[in-house]
């Protein structure tokens, strides 16, 4: 066993000395390291730590699993103390939560999803945390609102956690990708996936195939080649994925290429997407972006959009970079009337799945 392996207070160390980051910043992410550390002893103990929880409606409209509530209390308590922040955002809470005013003022503000994918929770499956850091606004003006409403190109740091077989935190300050594992014995995350990159070309995609009558047709013409696999137009067999956790979808891509899409539909019109911009699409791309993958809606790049809301929902695209493009090809080549095969009546009444 080795015992000089990097942590990740080493790391953010290191990246101090080299001018990445400075020290409130480096401060910060340890905070959120420890937060997720208890999160994860939270999730692992499943219903024996929920019993007394209060749950409602939280202000998306969903019903709260009281791991929701437990995980949002523990980032809002510790990353608090830290003296590195000015406010936190969270999925979970209508406002922002400013700073107490016994705590010295810090430049950051931090936006976090505390518990994503938590419906995967009642059956033992894979979820995790997401985060994202921006500065926070200079001098002595109030913190509102509008200072978190700030296209993702301007996130200074963001990560995800995976609670999982194993406990993984994956982090970028800007340069590059990094995963790192607990080590539960010692309680200390170690670097064991140095400079993540995503490849450029998959067989594989991710998608909710339920929703394929709502879907597009940028997005029906893609996943129908996939569907039709050495047979049709893209000449491979593709696989098809759907976890239902983007925190599990993004990590598999990271590791082995891939394209996950939860694109625009029209199940719910008041809803131009599902996913929410601050929370999960933000952060998510800043780190894809950082891996040598893509980002988007399928008609434009998602961190060059200036958010409306704090609980802005949007359609996501990401992933490997050749797919992406190939998405945003297909609905520049829709919403400019160029025909294709796919406008045929034939295959506008096909589906994804056979009935005999």
């Amino acid at each position: 066993m080795s015992y000089h392996r990097v942590t990740l207070s080493k790391f953010l160390l290191e990246r101090r000395k080299e001018g990445a980051i400075d020290p409130e910043l480096a401060s910060l992410i340890n905070d959120i390291e420890s937060a997720c550390k208890y999160v994860a002893a939270a999730v692992s103990r499943g219903r024996l730590n929920t019993m007394e929880v209060n749950v409602s409606v939280n202000v998306q409209g969903e019903e709260q699993k009281p791991l929701d509530v437990i995980a949002n209390d523990i980032f809002l308590k510790i990353c608090e103390e830290g003296d590195q922040l000015q406010g936190m955002v969270s999925e979970e809470m209508e406002q922002p939560y400013i700073i107490p005013p016994e705590h010295k003022k810090g430049k950051y503000l931090l936006i976090f999803d505390p518990l994503d994918g938590s419906s995967n929770l009642d059956l033992n499956l894979t979820v995790g945390s997401i985060f994202s850091i921006l500065k926070g606004p200079v001098g002595n003006e109030p913190l509102k609102e509008h200072h978190f409403l700030r296209p993702g190109r301007e996130q200074v740091a963001a990560g995800f956690t995976l609670y999982g077989p194993t406990v993984m935190l994956i982090l970028t300050v800007g340069n590059g990708v990094h995963g790192f594992t607990l080590d539960r014995e010692v309680g200390i995350f170690t670097l064991t996936h140095p400079n993540m990159r995503i490849v450029e070309s998959t067989k594989e995609f991710a998608i909710n195939a339920s929703n394929e009558r709502f879907w597009e047709p940028p997005v029906k013409r893609y996943v129908e080649e996939c569907i039709k696999g050495k047979t049709g137009p893209r000449g491979k067999d593709f696989n098809m994925r759907w976890i239902a956790s983007m925190v599990a979808e993004v990590y598999r891509i990271l590791i082995r290429g891939g394209l996950f899409m939860y694109p625009r539909d029209t199940k719910d019109l008041s809803k131009p997407g599902r996913l929410r911009l601050l929370y999960e699409a933000n952060p998510m791309g800043f780190i894809v972006e950082q891996a040598g993958g893509m980002i988007s809606t399928g008609r434009e790049c998602i961190l060059d959009i200036v958010p409306q809301s704090l609980h802005q929902r949007i359609p996501v695209i990401l992933g490997s970079k050749e797919e992406v493009e190939r998405l945003n090809q297909y609905h520049y080549d829709y919403d400019s009337g160029k025909p294709t095969e796919f406008d045929s009546p034939l295959f506008s009444t096909r589906s994804l799945f056979r009935n005999d």
